[in-house]
């Protein structure tokens, strides 16, 4: 087994193999999370017993971003052991591997467990650390944007199921200090963060306002014609709803310009919240955007799973993924920013989160039915002229805010991501030369893991899954 540890570049530092990765500070070292972990263990160290309650962390109980979890939810034990459920326990690491909620950045050190063990979404890999890294220094690691660009590029599947493989997390390297040197590292990225987040608490809450201005004023636009003739949706359309297409993301930027969610999450359609796809040609000649499309986010978390947002911009700048449903209306009957109003007020976003469906634990959905059940009132394409126009000046009064928001929202993921490279390439804390070398201790987690291979295994007969993976889930 190769640890993959650098070379000494004669100025106290490693060469990463391979080069062009950079350095590693003297006394570090580079290995796999295969080297590093045992993952996705398929049993708990201790086992329990069919009366004891455990934690149950469905996917809604990971915080995007945060690490936060919540495991105050419980079940009992014998109860749902023979279900293809995610076994984990205290300190393991927890990745979401399906999108978006990986790319959301759905990842946590399991704590806080009831008896030190939970059941959890099958969307879930674990990461149970051997010794080497400490799980905080593992998940503010995996956190970071880079590596889940990276991992995203590497997912495999399609249809809105895509998700990163096992082999591809345990292939990936990450720079791995002396564990005095990472329990420094995690003290101070967690009291930097802890700072960071205050702000982003703030710009959160402002970024809520924002939203609920915009709700309220399309809510009060739309109800001034409430006595006009109702219409549903689906009778309103030029052309039936269509989803996009799931495509792998290039890593050599060739291919198909293509929206992220972000695009209608922040109703910014500009090359910031796109990426670059091997989406096939061939399928994706009606997917190209066209001005006044409008696209519906199908499925995210509860809060924004709903959100719509309306393109104003070039024909076939680019193609729209698979999370998300264009909407194209007969503007003979009505008008595309009428109708971009009418689906973000509040009556219909409440009805798209209550009607919302998924198994427990994976994101809500919401389908074309839904979409083209909804109704509202239809008038005049001349009063629709004038509602849009009245929205438009009452929103000119908070276009300067949300700017700001944002801005600030920018400035703050730069900041953190500064913070997490800072830790990760050895430049946020002082190194010890009496720290012990990072090489030392995994030479005896390797040694340690070679004498178990030897060692004779009880074979036991594997249990059948009651359902396919990634079906099974935990009640709410």
């Amino acid at each position: 087994m190769t640890l993959g540890l650098g070379a000494d570049s004669g100025d106290g530092r490693e060469e990463l193999p391979g080069g062009g990765t950079g350095e590693l500070p003297r006394g570090w070292a580079r290995a796999t999370l295969a080297e590093l972990c045992d993952v996705n263990p398929r049993a708990f160290d201790d086992e329990p017993e069919d009366g004891d309650f455990i934690s149950q962390v469905p996917m809604a109980a990971v915080e995007a971003e945060t690490g936060r979890i919540d495991a105050s939810s419980q079940v009992r034990y014998g109860d749902f052991k023979k279900k293809s459920l995610t076994r984990f326990q205290e300190n393991d690491v927890l990745f979401a591997k399906i999108t978006p909620c990986m790319e959301n950045g759905k990842i946590a050190v399991a704590r806080g467990l009831l008896n030190g063990r939970a059941l959890g979404s099958t969307e879930f890999h674990v990461l149970r650390t051997l010794g080497a890294v400490l799980p905080e220094y593992l998940m503010h690691y995996l956190l970071q944007r880079n590596v889940r660009t990276n991992a995203e590029q590497n997912m495999s599947g399609a249809v809105g199921q895509r998700r990163v493989p096992r082999p591809y997390l345990e292939a990936l390297e990450i720079p791995v200090p002396p564990l005095a040197e990472q329990r420094r590292i995690v003290t101070q990225v967690e009291q930097q963060i802890s700072h960071i987040e205050a702000g982003e608490d703030a710009l959160a809450e402002a970024t809520r306002r924002v939203s609920d201005l915009r709700s309220s004023i399309a809510d009060t636009a739309i109800s001034q014609h409430s006595e006009s003739p109702w219409e549903r949706l689906q009778d309103l359309l030029s052309e039936p709803l269509r989803n996009g297409v799931s495509a792998k993301a290039t890593t050599d930027g060739t291919g198909i310009r293509t929206l992220t969610l972000t695009a209608v999450t922040r109703n910014d359609f500009s090359p910031q919240f796109t990426k670059v796809t091997s989406a096939d040609p061939k399928r994706i000649k009606s997917l190209w955007l066209e001005d006044q499309d409008i696209f519906i986010q199908r499925s995210n978390s509860a809060e924004l799973v709903g959100t719509s947002a309306i393109y104003h911009g070039e024909r076939n700048w680019a193609i729209y993924p698979d999370l998300l449903i264009r909407v194209r209306v007969n503007q003979s009957r009505v008008l595309p920013e009428y109708t971009a109003l009418a689906l973000r007020t509040n009556r219909i976003l409440f009805y798209f989160r209550q009607n919302a469906r998924g198994l427990s634990g994976s994101m809500p959905k919401i389908d074309q039915a839904m979409i083209e059940n909804v109704d509202f009132p239809v008038p005049a394409l001349h009063q629709q002229r004038e509602a849009i126009e009245w929205v438009k000046q009452q929103e000119a009064a908070i276009d300067p805010l949300a700017a700001s928001v944002s801005e600030a929202q920018t400035e703050s993921a730069e900041l953190r991501a500064a913070l997490l490279n800072a830790a990760f390439t050895g430049t946020l804390v002082p190194q010890d030369p009496a720290d012990e070398p990072a090489s030392a201790l995994l030479d005896r987690i390797r040694a340690a893991r070679a004498t178990a291979q030897k060692a004779p295994r009880k074979r036991t007969q594997r249990k059948p899954r009651s359902a396919p993976p990634g079906q099974e889930e935990l009640p709410q």
